[in-house]
């Protein structure tokens, strides 16, 4: 009989590692960055109906003359968190009717999902006075990355003065929420079921510490988080970090829970949180590739929760 229960422990113990050695397997990164043949920057990710994760970042330009030369997005796609698919330009501004006729500030974007048809928001300028005139576009698809053709913008968004990295997070129940955050302010408004307009007056989202820009929002066992960039002006250190807030609504109010996020070397940070396969990530980017701030790569690395539902400070990886 011992000899049978010494097997039998034996047994499990080779079969609970085979089960963790295929974890392993499964869910293995490969190097950041994750793109390189291009400069990239500000990933929004979301995980569509076809089981890909698909990642939707803005665009560098090389050589770079600075922000304004942001001017069109490319979507990456990948099955197993290692080989990634660039499915080419879904938008540029010279397709923007309304846009700034000069194009670029084409800022951080983010997609949504609703009854058959894919919504892409981005920021983008009408005028010359670029930072006073933002607005934020809606293009739309039946396709992940390809074939969207812009269709408007959102209206009723008040002062226009920052108004980007906008960010919609769309609920268990279907509502959707829309959120943006630039020059210190983040603001958020339910969405009528068109995915274009507003249902509500925006709502100032509270409880936030340090708030700078690019507003996230993910959700995960009925816990609502809202990530964004700080200032990070103690000390007079300037990088910014990623920070995140809790809450039991998707308005809030929030309540701070700390940096998720260090500098990644860069003076701007920003990133989104998904859920793949089982598995939690931070997308974010760096300039590991070219040493400068204005020509970004952006990485993923795996996010672990404590039990208590807080999130673990991030190692970033290369």
């Amino acid at each position: 009989m011992k000899n049978v229960l010494t097997t039998l422990a034996a047994l499990s113990f080779t079969l609970m590692g085979c089960s963790s050695q295929k974890q392993i397997e499964t869910t293995t990164l490969g190097p950041n960055p994750f793109i390189t043949h291009m400069y990239t920057a500000d990933p929004s990710g979301h995980v569509w109906e076809d089981g890909r994760l698909y990642v939707y970042p803005s665009h560098d330009i090389d050589p770079p003359r600075g922000c304004d030369l942001m001017d069109r997005y490319h979507v990456f796609s990948t099955d197993d968190m290692v080989h990634w698919k660039d499915h080419g330009e879904i938008l540029n501004s010279s397709q923007v009717p309304w846009g700034r006729k000069d194009g670029g500030f084409m800022w951080a974007p983010d997609c949504a999902y609703k009854n058959g048809i894919y919504y892409f928001y981005f920021p983008h300028p009408s005028g010359d006075d670029w930072n006073k005139t933002w607005k934020v576009g809606v293009a739309t698809s039946k396709y992940p990355a390809k074939d969207f053709k812009v269709q408007g913008y959102i209206e009723d968004l008040g002062d226009a003065f920052a108004m980007i990295d906008p960010c919609v997070f769309v609920d268990d129940d279907g509502q959707a929420y829309f959120y943006y955050g630039g020059g210190g302010r983040c603001v958020a408004a339910k969405l009528k079921d068109n995915m274009m307009e507003i249902a509500e007056p925006l709502k100032t989202m509270e409880g936030l510490k340090d708030f700078h820009e690019a507003a996230w929002v993910h959700k995960r066992n009925g816990i609502y988080y809202l990530s964004y960039a700080d200032n990070h002006s103690e000390n007079n250190k300037g990088a910014n970090r990623l920070n995140y807030a809790t809450s039991d609504s998707p308005m809030g109010p929030w309540k701070y829970q700390g940096v998720y996020l260090e500098p990644t070397g860069c003076d701007t940070s920003h990133g989104s949180i998904v859920e793949y396969k089982g598995e939690w990530y931070a997308l974010y980017h760096n300039c590991s590739i070219s040493g400068r701030g204005n020509l970004r790569s952006i990485c993923v690395d795996k996010l672990y929760y404590n039990p208590d539902g807080t999130i673990q400070v991030v190692k970033q990886t290369k």
